[in-house]
């Protein structure tokens, strides 16, 4: 205990803004991530950043592709071989909640729950650039984390797990990234069907609304990474 003490107290000095450290006999030390910490993590993945492409396209192989070309030069032996899925229609559920994603922010943005900077329908946006509200309103006035419901926890640990995977080199290649796809891709669909956003919600609890729309943002951006970068197929707009 003496020892997890010394640890605890050094811990605490070095990142004690984004972890409470408490010592339980006979000496584990345990970490719990604060919620502003959280809140600050999901606000930049919700606004990260990557290479965007122009009028609905995508580049591949150096050459610029629109969602409709992409899609009918899959199946032919035409030299886009790296961006075909091995198991397409396994996959399709991945590509259409990224689709429902970038849907439900736009909608959002039509209805005025938030404002977005220039948002296009018919471009695939890599990051939201969110001009209101700004930043979008994880805390609620307590200080404690809006996003409390089962769904909405279980989503947000699976995009930790994926960001984790991304940004760990040593066990990327090891990740089996179509199940990890899938995953956030059912996490996404649970959290959609029981976790509302319109009707009472944002008539009642706006910032709830609007704080919802943020997971949905950090997943867009996530699931964008891993299909483009990890499993080599487009990450479609619409369907």
């Amino acid at each position: 205990m003496k020892l997890a003490n010394a640890i605890a107290i050094d811990l605490s000095a070095t990142c004690g803004d984004a972890f409470n450290v408490q010592i339980v006999p006979p000496g584990w030390i345990h970490f719990e991530l604060i919620d502003s910490a959280l809140a600050a993590w999901l606000q930049s993945l919700a606004g990260g950043k990557g290479e965007l492409g122009s009028e609905g396209a995508a580049e591949i192989g150096g050459e610029r592709i629109t969602d409709a070309q992409y899609f009918s030069m899959r199946g032919r032996g035409n030299g886009y071989a790296q961006y075909k899925c091995p198991i397409p229609h396994a996959l399709f559920p991945v590509q259409y909640a990224h689709a429902r994603c970038c849907s439900l922010v736009l909608l959002a943005h039509r209805e005025g729950l938030i404002e977005l900077r220039e948002p296009l329908a018919n471009s695939s946006p890599n990051f939201w650039s969110v001009i209101s509200p700004n930043p979008i309103p994880w805390l609620n006035c307590d200080g404690r984390l809006r996003l409390n419901h089962p769904d909405e926890r279980r989503l947000i640990s699976e995009l930790v797990g994926i960001v984790d995977n991304i940004e760990c080199p040593h066990v990327n290649g090891s990740v089996k990234w179509e199940k990890a796809a899938l995953n956030l891709s059912q996490a996404f669909e649970n959290f959609w069907c029981n976790c509302r956003i319109w009707g009472e919600v944002k008539i009642v609890s706006p910032e709830l609304a609007q704080a919802r729309l943020g997971l949905l943002m950090a997943t867009q951006s996530v699931l964008k990474f891993v299909l483009e970068e990890n499993l080599k197929i487009f990450a479609p707009l619409q369907l």
